[in-house]
């Protein structure tokens, strides 16, 4: 696997869309989130259909060819600079198929920052764009609005990207070692729903694999890992990093499985990394090469996550 291409970092001014590709966005988070942004000295536009909900099924964000043209209206606009996810909920795998790749790779590179169901879009944008992304807090989202650990941190990663080089665990080395590879991955249930799909990688062969999830019971995690494991999707893999598992059973018990399915793979695994549905979320860039130390608990990026 080789490292992807870096879009250049934000500069005060900067134009940022904000799309909705999944679920519905409160209008006050929203606002609260354009506040933020415009105190970064961004200039954020919110895409049309932002606000919508759709008529039949409430937990969309208006229709799939409404959020898909958002999404490439702004990515292909070249007063844009980045576009930054609402929020996350269930909707991409609706509407990606209608999004035209050939438009957007000719559009260029532009930051692009999302987590959660947007796991599908970071996907997506490795195999058909060749792009590495930021898996991030979202524009309306608790974290991105109240918490400043998130805020900072991805401030940091968009302006001043080689300020935060290196990501520290909070937890340990439940396989220790170290490993060097490009870094991919997000929400598991979104990896295991999506494979055998047109954006879907067959395998995470030379990569560092970051996995999280949020509100799943541990079978259901179990079927998910598995899933993938069947799939072939660690096959050649150089190390696995564990973010958050918010809202599901005890961690304990989480660990055990985790450690259970993904012990035999003969690689580094560091849980506890930060990312993902946690309060104070890291942002990690995916598509990067960089180095594991399970034992130090690190994440070193070998160059800056945008250009």
């Amino acid at each position: 696997m080789r490292p992807l291409v870096r879009p250049s970092r934000l500069a005060p001014g900067a134009r940022v869309a904000v799309v909705a590709p999944s679920g519905p966005v409160p209008e006050e988070r929203l606002q609260a989130g354009l506040d933020v942004l415009r105190g970064w000295d961004l200039d954020p536009v919110v895409a049309p259909h932002v606000l919508d909900r759709h008529g039949e099924f409430g937990y969309l964000a208006g229709t799939d060819a409404d959020r898909a043209a958002d999404l490439q209206t702004a990515w292909c606009d070249p007063s844009v600079d980045a576009v930054l996810c609402a929020r996350g909920g269930y909707g991409v795998q609706r509407m990606i198929d209608l999004l035209d790749w050939d438009a957007m790779r000719a559009a260029g590179p532009k930051v692009f920052v999302g987590f959660s169901d947007i796991t599908v879009l970071h996907e997506a944008f490795a195999t058909r764009l060749g792009l590495a992304t930021l898996y991030g807090p979202m524009a309306a989202g608790i974290d991105f609005i109240k918490n400043t650990r998130a805020q900072e941190h991805l401030k940091a990663t968009l302006f001043a990207p080689e300020s935060v080089r290196t990501l520290t665990s909070t937890g340990s080395a439940l396989v220790p070692g170290r490993a060097r590879g490009v870094t991919l991955g997000g929400c598991l249930c979104l990896l295991a729903a999506e494979a055998g799909t047109p954006q879907a990688r067959t395998s995470a062969r030379g990569g560092l694999l970051c996995l999280e999830d949020v509100g799943e019971e541990t079978y259901r995690l179990d079927r998910y890992v598995t899933q993938l494991l069947r799939a072939g999707l660690f096959e050649g893999v150089r190390g696995v990093l564990l973010g958050s598992w918010q809202e599901c059973e005890p961690y304990a018990r989480v660990r055990a499985l985790l450690l259970d399915r993904l012990g035999g793979l003969g690689v580094p695994i560091v849980e506890e990394f930060g990312f993902g549905h946690c309060e104070g979320a890291l942002t990690i860039p995916f598509g990067v090469s960089a180095e594991l130390d399970a034992d130090a608990g690190t994440l070193t990026l070998d160059e800056p996550a945008l250009a």
